[in-house]
């Protein structure tokens, strides 16, 4: 079976791209270093992490990108022998303008060194480039207007103004006049166009209703390219009306065939836990779905909202404990934030991966933080590390974090009155400001220290060990609802999902550093 979510955690806006017997799905990664996941598969059921493309300079330097801002929406395709990757890089998220800037990479392998970019345009995020059986290219994206309330081509939602496309020519860029091919619904915020052709018809899928509960895929047609396009019979080809389904916030998706001609269709979604906020982010389902007579797409099954199971050919296998002892490389579930030049961050010794005290948690720039996706609703996860901070002004450990006003961390310092100890301190959603919450100080013994979180829904617990103590529990019960989507500013300022990992920072400036032997993270 089809389990879904297919993809678990901050895996959002997932386009799928099938080659041969070979399917894949880039999913956005926003401020989060290297740019873009890549997942591949054979059985549509397990998938596995096989290409972050963006990494190098020259393809992305996020240093002073907000929070939630970055890599958005990509679109993954192949053509003329290589994979054709679209991407965009949002560089404003607050005020009346975005300053979203798209880009194309291309490669003939996805696990191969990908190009350096080609600039498109700026008018809009979430591009996609359609290749036509006439061998022309097709550019869309969805139009930003900053001009305010009475201006926009879609009443709901003025800023949203549009799904535009351009013929798009390599070697040349844009050519020839670029028309809007779809105002969207009266669910607004349309956003997120693929196009593909079927029987003489080109099908446009779009997102609409924003990221939270509202979300929606939404289906037009057309006979041509450019338009006029006709709205689905039900104009939304999935979303999610009953809040006791098990996948709410669905929408964002695009439509893959099977080489046998069945199709799936993919789609972001959340999993709230109770009183509805989403640690994990927006995730990555799959739906079966099925052509009518009537010429349209449809759920397999009917309705609209996709299933937690579909049938499939395989067998998904088992979560299991993930324990990491580090060597010469990181690990591939692990990235880092906003720079392209991680040797500033982190360099592995060989028995340990070493974090540079750079800029605080509250930074656009250089933090020296690693982390992982947080996968499951309950989990424990671990750490040793071994640093002698000299000052308050340095510390290293633990963190569970969402961005810069939405994280826990346990860490270890120096404080004047106590000497080497663990500080606990959150920051509670709180913006503007990020004002900090201190739980604890706690006295640490000589040694290497042994950090641990256990996360079980919406509660989360530090505890720790220095030396060969035993481990114990330290500090209040922390609120893991502040590691969410919902947290602080809320769903809609809030896109990529909960981490858990290792940091270190050095207020001085000097690159003091710290130790880590080993990460383990353990589903419960």
């Amino acid at each position: 079976m089809i389990e879904n979510p297919v993809l678990r955690g901050f895996n959002p806006d997932p386009s799928i791209c099938r080659v041969g017997r070979d399917y894949y799905i880039a999913t956005s990664t926003f401020e989060w270093y290297p740019g873009v996941q890549i997942h591949h598969s054979t059985d549509l059921v397990n998938w596995r992490l096989v290409a972050r493309p963006l990494r190098r300079a020259s393809q992305l330097d996020m240093r002073g990108n907000p929070d939630s801002c970055g890599v958005w929406a990509p679109c993954l395709s192949y053509a003329d022998g290589r994979f054709w990757l679209v991407y965009t890089d949002v560089k404003r998220f607050d005020g009346a303008f975005k300053d979203a800037h798209n880009y194309i990479v291309t490669c003939e392998a996805v696990t191969g060194e990908w190009s350096d970019p080609v600039y498109v345009n700026s008018s809009g995020f979430d591009p996609s480039l359609f290749h036509d059986g006439d061998g022309r290219k097709w550019f869309l994206n969805m139009r930003w207007n900053h001009r305010g309330a009475g201006t926009g081509l879609n009443a709901a939602h003025d800023s949203f103004d549009g799904i535009e496309a351009q013929e798009w020519v390599e070697g040349v860029g844009l050519v020839g006049e670029v028309a809007t091919i779809f105002t969207g619904t009266g669910r607004g915020l349309t956003e997120a166009p693929h196009l593909f052709r079927r029987g003489g018809w080109y099908y446009l899928t779009t997102a609409e209703g924003g990221t939270g509960y509202d979300h929606a895929v939404t289906m037009a047609r057309s006979r041509a390219v450019l338009g006029p396009y006709e709205l689905h019979p039900q104009g939304h080809l999935m979303t999610v009306a009953d809040p006791a389904h098990g996948l709410q916030r669905v929408g964002h998706g695009q439509y893959v065939e099977t080489p046998e001609g069945e199709g799936f269709h993919t789609f972001l979604c959340g999993r709230p836990l109770g009183g509805g906020f989403c640690p994990l982010g927006r995730e990555m389902g799959l739906a079966r779905v099925e052509w009518r007579a009537d010429g349209w797409l449809y759920l397999a099954g009917g309705g609209m909202a996709p299933p937690v199971t579909v049938a499939a050919g395989a067998e998904r296998l088992p979560d299991a404990p993930v324990l990491r002892r580090f060597a010469t490389e990181l690990p591939p579930e692990f990235q880092w934030l906003r720079t392209p030049y991680p040797g500033r961050l982190f360099t592995l010794t060989g028995s340990a991966l070493r974090l540079t005290g750079r800029e605080s948690l509250g930074s656009w720039f250089e933090q020296a933080l690693v982390a992982r996706r947080q996968e499951h609703h309950s989990y424990r996860a671990g750490t040793e590390v071994i640093c002698e901070a000299p000052n308050w002004q340095r510390a290293a450990g633990l963190v569970t974090y969402y961005n810069r006003h939405k994280f826990h961390a346990a860490l270890v310092s120096h404080e004047p009155d106590i000497g080497r100890c663990l500080v606990l301190v959150s920051c509670l959603g709180d913006w503007p400001g990020e004002a900090l919450s201190f739980h604890a100080k706690v006295p640490l013994g000589a040694g290497a220290v042994r950090i641990g979180v256990s996360v079980e829904g919406a509660v989360q617990r530090f505890s720790v060990a220095a030396g060969a103590g035993a481990m114990q529990a330290v500090g209040p019960e922390l609120d893991a609802r502040i590691i969410s989507d919902e947290g602080g500013r809320g769903e809609h300022a809030s896109f990529t999902g909960a981490f858990v990992g290792m940091l270190a920072y050095d207020l001085t400036g000097q690159g003091w550093s710290a130790d880590f032997t080993r990460f383990d993270y353990i589903p419960a």
